[in-house]
């Protein structure tokens, strides 16, 4: 290829690339403040891959911290988490003293599959959290004492069946949103780069913030919310598979971290190559990008 052809192809790419933001603009700007994708993105710039180009997307995590949803917890001085893939392992808060009480709050203003609210009283005993897909299994040690509320969840929408056969609807790398990690939790989401609102689905409920304290270093399991939210946790929840994430720095509810299964995880994706840029994201951050070789979930248990 002669200089003036790599000239006009890099000329195309980055007018391909106007284009599609343009258009993310507009449909973002046809929709309401509730069409936010629950969504975990890179401080500063997420990069898509659009068509060979590249465009930056400007995403500001923006958390306050006091929830609309509160959730009553009690957290101990340690967490479950025993084995943990980065070099420390991260610690839970200080302990507090009481009974721990969940509250959560019915939200019908996204699109979601209700099953019903999970029970006040979290099983304080649970110790693993194990989720099998059809690409591997993955093991998580939880830190029950710290974030009792994210766990009593879960554990009510396993039992439920909620998550069986479910998709998981993101996956980014690096070189795409600046972040490595993989998303899941939507019942709705078609992980097919096509349905619009991929990562807004959630299980109709909503609940507070806990355990925020923990940087997402490789491992990390936590749960998302909009990145301008707060107390608004639902039944999504994220792998970490990178240290580059403590970048985003903390304010995530951490629920435990990988001990088996890490491998796996990381090998899903090595780059923007192997997935699909959904272009009709409605939300416009350019944040949604599913695995071509799909992620789905078979089953969660706790035990």
């Amino acid at each position: 290829m002669s200089g003036d052809d790599r000239q006009n192809e890099e000329d195309r790419q980055k007018e391909l690339a106007r284009e599609h933001k343009e258009r993310q603009a507009q449909r973002a700007a046809g929709q309401t403040a509730k069409a936010r994708r629950n969504t975990f993105i890179g401080a500063g710039v997420a990069v898509v891959v659009v068509a060979g180009g590249i465009f930056a997307a400007t995403t500001l995590v923006n958390r306050d911290p006091a929830g609309e949803a509160a959730a009553q917890s009690s957290p101990s001085a340690s967490a479950s988490a025993s084995a943990s893939p980065s070099e420390t392992a991260p610690s839970a808060p200080p302990a507090k003293t009481g009974p721990v009480s969940c509250t959560y709050k019915r939200d019908t203003s996204v699109p979601n599959k209700f099953v019903g609210l999970p029970g006040k009283r979290p099983n304080m005993k649970l110790k693993k959290m194990t989720v099998v897909t059809n690409r591997g299994t993955v093991v998580i040690d939880l830190m029950t004492d710290a974030a009792p509320c994210s766990i009593n969840s879960l554990d009510f929408l396993a039992k439920k069946k909620f998550y069986n056969n479910m998709k998981c609807h993101r996956l980014v790398t690096p070189d795409v949103a600046g972040v490595h990690m993989l998303q899941c939790g939507d019942p709705l989401a078609k992980a097919d780069g096509k349905n619009p609102t991929d990562g807004q689905g959630t299980a109709g409920y909503v609940y507070g913030d806990e355990n925020t304290e923990i940087p997402l270093g490789k491992g990390v399991v936590f749960m998302t919310q909009a990145s301008d939210a707060a107390g608004q946790n639902n039944s999504q929840f994220a792998f970490s598979l990178s240290d580059e994430n403590t970048q985003i720095g903390a304010g995530y509810n951490v629920i435990g971290m990988v001990s088996e299964g890490m491998d796996m995880l990381q090998g899903l994706a090595t780059s923007g190559k192997d997935l699909i840029v959904n272009q009709a994201d409605i939300t416009g951050d350019g944040g949604t990008t599913a695995p071509k070789n799909p992620v789905i979930i078979k089953s969660i248990t706790f035990k």
